[in-house]
């Protein structure tokens, strides 16, 4: 054999010669090269410096037996030590670094696909040298320089799907677009195309809709011990079918589980009980808690049939439905007969929110006067339908944002040069924004309906907080008189008419919308017995303690134990705990933790001596006050059943929210929704976005946290390197 190089298995010596990096077959220089074998190609026989076996190929197995490369072929040898394996390595990735820099400057990229005699051609024009490389070799290295430009133009493909289809941006958030994409990306799937418009709506809608159930067992399992609400609300498609809408909520979030045609039917008490009692019978009476619905009459009487069929179950009004009652009674005070006093004392509330009405409308109506606004202000006015949560209060905290905007905008040049044929609209608008009289009268509103907002935030989430309730409406109404009377400059033990007014609202509501569930609720919670608790507000006592709370805990748990020896047990279990008179009760930890422990996980871990108010309090900590999710979910409905798709059947509408729903609940669940590229996937709306600048955002169907989502959405997306 003739050496092609020195016997020596020095790597480094090799690896720091700049000859090395020029040649393309660096290895070479680590086997004794013999004869060519005949039969063509570029295979010899040689003899390993390191190990000292004659093997025959071509550079390829040369590669594979220095490397360490399984499946060429080839024994891997096993004298190359750890360090000299890393130089050669580092010699290989160089040679292929440097062929990559001879091949040619990759053109335009076309829709049409480059052709094998094209790519073979372009490279034996440039590697000169290298005619020995396989053909099939070429192919794959020009396959990678035009890799980017693929990439690029699948982009290109991507992005015009968005644009004709109508898609939103906020698609490319969704964690379930990014890995349909990443799959088909990292799969060997030639010739695969996407499936269809027949198959989409039907085979593979079954199937993910099948698929679904499997993912919501995990959360069913836990009904029977942690306890449900079922909560329903109403409302009509684009084809003025009316539909009733089911949820069940738990603990562990809100499940989409119905919605149902009501089409020639009257939605009386009668019809409603009874779709709610086939729903209690379907997921098992006993796991139910309670029924919530809106106030409407319909549904209150719907909801004592319920109750006089499930003694145990409870119809709950909507807590933030009654709350926002109140606050319309506040602040849009009707001038009728019976309510004299009330609108004597709050009509001045209505003339500022006419005011604040005239502003935006103003604004919004004139495209001049819009582009103007824009150039002002970084943020956008609001519409915002009646039909929302606390819409007055929302709609004033915009205008007081915008407060500085609005003032430098009237009193820019541009304002008063600016003609049309409405100017003493404009005089009114700028007389309006510059009247600091007005802008307190604007505090003021927000001052005093802010302790009411809050807690409409804090019930309109699908979170845990019934047993929350009563507590909250205490604090709420004394920091509504707080702020009265702080404006009003009286002492607490002074009357105020005002406050008397909004006082009698407030209680008016809280009578209608309460049910002994509250208070049951109420005193489970293991931090309203602690002095810390105690000690907060003077005055206040623990639950076992209130006159009103005890009876109607004892109301409820006639209602929920039905023989005399249960309640008898129910009740000396409720002595033991709330006077924490024996046994575990008394362990310094379990006082200790009782203010500062989640209240589930403080019956988890001291309430097993007391096993049947245990298992209520699993129940009853762990649901809902609100309707909320119900809501919220027509506008995934409405969104599914567009009138662009009149065509689809009410099942299949169904089953598309189902799927969307629960697949949707199901990643807020993951560490993905927190952060990174799928942060708040869901929180863009579902309706296209507007490609162009606008001066108004419809937010009518959002929740009340996603208005202060906004500038973390839309900054999000402007500094989002990757998009």
């Amino acid at each position: 054999m003739s050496s092609s190089s020195s016997a020596s298995c020095n790597v480094s010596g090799s690896s720091n010669s700049s000859e090395s990096m020029k040649d393309p077959y660096p290895l070479w220089k680590f086997v004794v090269k013999g004869d060519k074998i005949s039969g063509g190609g570029g295979n010899y026989n040689w003899k390993c410096n390191f190990c000292g076996e004659v093997k025959n190929g071509s550079y390829t197995r040369v590669k594979a037996h220095l490397l360490g490369e399984q499946g060429k072929g080839i024994q891997t040898c096993n004298k190359v030590k750890i360090d000299d394996l890393a130089k050669l390595r580092s010699l290989h990735r160089e040679s292929e670094d440097y062929k990559k820099s001879l091949l040619p400057k990759v053109p335009p990229f076309s829709n049409e696909p480059i052709s094998s005699h094209t790519s073979t051609e372009a490279t034996s024009m440039r590697l000169g040298s290298f005619d020995n490389v396989k053909k099939r070799k070429s192919k794959n290295t020009i396959s990678d320089a035009f890799n980017v430009k693929s990439r690029d133009h699948l982009d290109s493909e991507i992005a015009r799907m968005f644009y004709t289809g109508g898609l939103p941006f906020n698609l490319a958030r969704n964690p379930y677009y990014v890995s349909s994409y990443t799959m088909a990306a990292n799969s060997n799937l030639s010739g695969y195309k996407p499936p269809g418009y027949n198959k989409l709506r039907t085979t593979l809608l079954c199937k993910e809709t099948e698929n679904v159930d499997r993912l919501l067992q995990p959360m069913k399992a836990t009904w029977k011990t942690k306890g449900v609400s079922i909560v329903s609300d109403g409302w009509s498609d684009p084809q003025r079918r009316p539909l009733i809408n089911i949820m069940i909520a738990s603990e562990t979030g809100p499940m989409f589980m119905k919605a149902i045609d009501c089409s020639g039917e009257i939605k009386d008490k009668d019809f409603i009980a009874t779709l709610l009692s086939e729903v209690i019978d379907e997921i098992g009476d006993q796991n139910v808690v309670q029924i919530i619905t809106d106030n409407a009459s319909n549904c209150k009487a719907a909801g004592e049939l319920v109750e006089g069929r499930y003694p145990h179950i409870y119809w709950t009004p909507c807590v933030v439905h009654t709350l926002n009652l109140a606050m319309k009674s506040i602040c849009a005070a009707k001038n009728v007969l019976n309510n004299v006093e009330v609108y004597d004392e709050c009509h001045w509330i209505t003339e500022v929110h006419a005011d604040a009405l005239f502003i935006k409308n103003y604004i919004m109506n004139h495209s001049m006067r819009l582009s103007m606004f824009n150039k002002f202000s970084p943020l956008k006015l609001l519409c915002i339908a009646d039909t929302r949560f606390a819409s007055i209060v929302c709609m004033l905290k915009r205008l007081k944002l915008l407060k500085t905007s609005l003032q430098s905008m009237v009193i820019s040049e541009n304002w008063s040069l600016y003609k049309d044929d409405r100017r003493g609209q404009a005089s009114h608008v700028r007389e309006k924004i510059l009247d600091e009289i007005w802008w307190e009268k604007v505090d003021y509103i927000l001052d005093f309906t802010r302790p009411i907002y809050e807690m409409i935030r804090v019930c309109d989430t699908d979170k845990s907080s019934l047993h929350l309730v009563y507590e909250r409406w205490d604090i709420m109404v004394q920091k509504v008189k707080d702020a009265i009377y702080k404006k009003e400059g009286k002492l607490d033990y002074e009357q105020s008419t005002f406050f008397n007014v909004v006082k009698g609202i407030l209680s008016s509501r809280w009578s209608k919308g309460s049910t002994p569930l509250h208070s049951l609720a109420h005193s489970l919670n293991p931090r309203f017995y602690t002095e810390e608790w105690l000690n907060e507000v003077p005055g206040r006592v623990a639950p076992n303690a209130d006159n009103e709370i005890s009876t109607q805990r004892l109301q409820c748990f006639r209602r929920l134990f039905q023989s005399p020896d249960e309640r008898f047990k129910i009740n000396t279990e409720f002595a033991i705990f709330s006077q924490k008179s024996e046994g575990i009760f008394l362990n310094i930890d379990c006082m200790h933790d009782m203010a500062l422990m989640d209240a589930k996980n403080w019956w988890a871990t001291y309430g097993s001596q007391v096993p049947m108010l245990q298992g209520l309090a699993y129940k009853l900590l762990g649901q809902p006050s609100s309707s909320s999710c119900s809501e919220r979910n027509w506008s995934t409905y409405k969104f599914i059943h567009s009138c662009t798709r009149n065509k689809l059947t009410p099942k299949r509408a169904q089953d598309l929210v189902y799927i969307h729903n629960n697949l949707r609940l199901l990643s807020r669940r993951s560490e993905e929704y927190t952060k990174g590229r799928s942060k708040l996937w869901d929180v863009g709306g579902d309706e296209h976005d507007n490609l162009g600048e606008v001066g108004i955002l419809e937010m009518a169907e959002l929740s009340l946290d996603e208005p202060e989502m906004e500038n973390m959405i839309f900054d999000d997306v402007l500094g989002d390197g990757e998009e």
